[in-house]
């Protein structure tokens, strides 16, 4: 969180007179490079946080415990089960973070392949994985980050219940 700053704390540290953050603040002058970067290290950002559109970053996701939305995905494995913790509308990298939980009727399924790249956090059990022509035992704790693009899997599982955060990126189209 930043912390709250007085235009003539800022104006000081920044080495600019008041009057000229007033008439800035005003849109009376156009600031030059050199007070912009002056401004950015008073604030202690970097200047292009003066570019950027913040007024339009308005996605934001906010699922409280246990309430995300249970998922049937297309091709789901069966006692496969899909929570989606989140998701946000806006921009060109599409994120879908799940918790996933085997039901005790789930069978190893090792031909997952998708476009994007895969982040695996292991909450509980544990089960062998697959990547490829790889094998990694995994337990609660481990991570995982790959590119989904390769055939990846649960091989075998260990001890259960087995519970894991996937988080899929991928660019949109």
């Amino acid at each position: 969180m930043a912390a709250q700053v007085s235009g003539g704390e800022l104006a000081k540290t920044s080495g600019i007179s008041a009057s000229m953050l007033s008439r800035i603040e005003r849109g009376l002058v156009s600031p030059s490079v050199e007070t912009l970067e002056r401004l950015a290290q008073g604030l202690h950002v970097p200047v292009s946080r003066f570019f950027s559109d913040q007024a339009r970053r308005t996605d934001f996701s906010h699922v409280r415990a246990g309430q995300g939305v249970i998922v049937d995905r297309v091709g789901a494995v069966a006692d496969y089960r899909y929570e989606l913790l989140g998701h946000l509308l806006s921009g060109n990298l599409f994120v879908e973070p799940y918790l996933v939980t085997l039901l005790p009727g789930a069978d190893p399924y090792v031909t997952f392949q998708h476009p994007g790249l895969k982040f695996l956090y292991f909450l509980s059990g544990e089960v062998s994985y697959r990547y490829g022509a790889k094998v990694v035992e995994v337990r609660a704790g481990d991570s995982l980050l790959f590119d989904a693009t390769a055939l990846h899997g649960i091989e075998a599982i260990g001890t259960q219940p087995v519970s894991y955060l996937s988080v899929v990126f991928t660019l949109r189209e």
